[in-house]
C-alpha cells in the first residue's frame, strides 16, 4: 500500500498522531517517522506519547513517499523553523501527492508559502494566519482542495481520517 511521511517533532497532538497513525495502519500503509534528527524519541503534549523518528528530514526524498501527515499541537510551529522541516513540506505540496494537515498543521505549510490561493481549515487561532498567507479559510470539518485535505483539530479526527483514507 501507500509509504507516508509523518513530519514530527515534540509536542504534537497526541490524538491527531495516533488515531490517523491507527487507521493508516490497519489499511496496511506504512508510516515513517520523520523529524529533525534520526533516533530521538518525541513525545505528544497531552499524553507524552512517544514517537521514535525514523529519519532525519535532510535523511529523506519526497519520492520516497506517497503522502504526507502533519499532526498539529504545537509541533508544527517548531519545525517550521528548520529549513529542512519546511523545505520538505514545501517540496511534497508542490508534488501533487496528498497532504493530510491538522490543527495547527497550516503553520508549517505557510512558513512553506504553498497555501497562497488555497481553500484550508485549521485551528480557530490561526485563522488570521492563513488569511495572511493568501488562502481561502473554510470553516467545515474537512476541506480537500487538490492534493492538500485539512481539518481544525481532534474533533473533526473521523471525518479527517476517512477523507484521508479514500484519498490514498
Amino acid at each position: 500500500m501507500s509509504k507516508i511521511a509523518v513530519i514530527i517533532t515534540d509536542m504534537f497532538e497526541d490524538s491527531e498522531y495516533t488515531e490517523p497513525a491507527t487507521a493508516f495502519r490497519k489499511a496496511a500503509h506504512k508510516l515513517t517517522h520523520i523529524g529533525l534528527k534520526a533516533g530521538n524519541i518525541v513525545k505528544g503534549k497531552k499524553q507524552g506519547t512517544p514517537v521514535k523518528i525514523d529519519k532525519g528530514v535532510k535523511e529523506v526524498s519526497v519520492d520516497d513517499f506517497d503522502a504526507l501527515l502533519i499532526p498539529g499541537g504545537y509541533s508544527p510551529d517548531k519545525l517550521r523553523v528548520d529549513e529542512g522541516a519546511v523545505g520538505f513540506a514545501k517540496e511534497f505540496v508542490e508534488s501533487g501527492k496528498p497532504v493530510f494537515a491538522i490543527c495547527h498543521a497550516p503553520q508549517l505549510l505557510i512558513t512553506a508559502d504553498v497555501i497562497r490561493g488555497r481553500k484550508i481549515t485549521g485551528w480557530k487561532s490561526i485563522v488570521q494566519d492563513i488569511k495572511n498567507a493568501g488562502a481561502e479559510f473554510i470553516d467545515r470539518k474537512v476541506v480537500e482542495d487538490g492534493n492538500l485535505i485539512s481539518s481544525r483539530g481532534p474533533s473533526d479526527l473521523s471525518a479527517f481520517i476517512e477523507t484521508s483514507l479514500k484519498k490514498l
